[in-house]
């Protein structure tokens, strides 16, 4: 299976990120301007520019704040959102030959290697930059796998570090979080009074509120529809080239459908850094299936098995 395009791959994901630090603040301030501008009514002393012009500031500054902590940190939280913890080399001596043989091979850093306590079968990859990469398997799918398929999960993780898509995803899952705090800051200063006045009639600036949160929403399902995708298609075609063997990966995926549920994953938007999505999909048409952040595993298996 032939892997191209890695440059251009990596070069989209570069450019993908500086537009999402500059947009996202952006959107942040569109939809505050927003709800000021129907929420400000013509007998209030104040206009909705004048506030504007006066939370603006704070808005960035927050923004920045909240971004840098998240930069900081955001090992540790993603460790939290996913229950996973640093792997020890002598826990596991199998799964570091592995990573380390894998990165030798093809010049890569070698990653931190984390593990979930779960008997599911699932794994991602995480990071911004050298220092904070790292690659994160369930205890399930160490035990499950065999040699041959586990390399595959693993390159395709490395895949995913190499072309720079762990770190767009990280940037969006970052901002993703503001829009969710932003609409949860509006809802409480509407119940306990700070928007609008207290003994007054909040009904219009609830749904105000509820359309704000549902633009905020809309913008976070589109942003993972477009990253997602095509991203899990390349990282497969990446793990059939530095591993030579497409049908190990295709039939480690095999085996991952069959149990990918990580029970201690309860983000969409941490969702979408694993191989494959790791929680509970209805059978039924859902909105989140329009907008799913992993293409279907069969199509995968398909497109791999064709190199075998």
């Amino acid at each position: 299976m032939k892997y191209v395009g890695i440059q251009s791959q990596i070069w989209k994901n570069n450019i993908n990120s500086v537009l999402m630090l500059f947009a996202f603040p952006l959107l942040l301030l569109g939809m505050v301007y927003l709800f000021l501008f129907f929420a400000v009514n013509k007998e209030m002393e104040t206009t909705p520019e004048s506030i504007f012009v006066q939370a603006a500031p704070f808005i960035i500054l927050g923004t920045i704040v909240w971004f840098m902590v998240a930069w900081l940190f955001h090992s540790s939280i993603i460790r939290m959102a996913t229950a996973s913890r640093p792997l020890e080399r002598m826990e596991n001596k199998r799964v570091y030959n592995l990573v380390e043989n894998l990165c030798i091979a093809n010049g890569m850093p070698v990653p931190a290697i984390n593990i979930i306590e779960d008997d599911s079968l699932n794994a991602f990859a995480s990071g911004i930059n050298e220092k904070s990469y790292a690659i994160s398997l369930s205890r399930g799918i160490i035990n499950y796998l065999n040699d041959e398929e586990l390399e595959g999960v693993i390159a395709h993780e490395l895949t995913h570090i190499r072309n720079k898509d762990v770190r767009m995803l990280m940037v969006s899952i970052i901002f993703v979080g503001i829009f969710s705090f932003i609409a949860n800051m509006l809802f409480r200063g509407i119940r306990f009074g700070n928007l609008g006045g207290r003994g007054k009639n909040n009904a219009p600036l609830i749904l105000i509120a509820l359309v704000i949160s549902g633009i905020a929403y809309l913008i976070s399902l589109l942003l993972r529809f477009a990253i997602s995708r095509s991203r899990e298609y390349m990282a497969d075609a990446g793990a059939a080239e530095l591993t030579r063997r497409p049908y190990a990966l295709a039939s480690a995926l095999r085996k991952i459908s069959a149990d990918p549920l990580i029970e201690a994953v309860r983000s969409r938007d941490v969702s979408q850094l694993f191989i494959e999505n790791p929680q509970t999909i209805d059978k039924g048409f859902s909105i989140d299936k329009v907008f799913a952040t992993h293409p279907p595993i069969s199509k995968r298996i398909e497109l791999l098995e064709q190199f075998v």
